[in-house]
């Protein structure tokens, strides 16, 4: 087996596990914020890992370009969707833990705490 299939599986492999680490995220923490963050940082790191492993199996230049091209597009536009679903469910007070007392992000948007 050449050794750039055995890199293209190593990366796939490795992102499919972050995405089971996402999953396991998203079950686990008590907030939507929380689970906001794990599926923000972790699947993108994953799915980036994904399409560079899909993108050396595939061996061609063109579609490879495409691929990583998709990846980077995954990499810019998944932290600010995830930013602005973020700031969208806290404007609207969606889920707001009772536990914090400090909210430092009432003044920056001009709602009263």
């Amino acid at each position: 087996m050449p050794i750039r299939l055995i890199a293209a599986y190593f990366l796939m492999i490795t992102g499919s596990a972050f995405a089971i680490v996402t999953v396991l995220g998203l079950l686990r923490f008590p907030d939507v914020y929380t689970r906001i963050h794990a599926g923000a940082v972790v699947l993108t790191i994953s799915a980036v890992l994904v399409t560079m492993g899909t993108a050396i199996y595939v061996w061609d230049l063109f579609l490879s370009a495409k691929i990583v091209l998709i990846g980077i597009f995954f990499l810019f536009s998944n932290p600010m969707a995830t930013h602005a679903i973020a700031r969208a469910s806290y404007k609207r007070q969606i889920a707001l833990p009772e536990e914090y007392e400090i909210d430092a992000y009432s003044d920056y948007l001009g709602r009263d705490a």
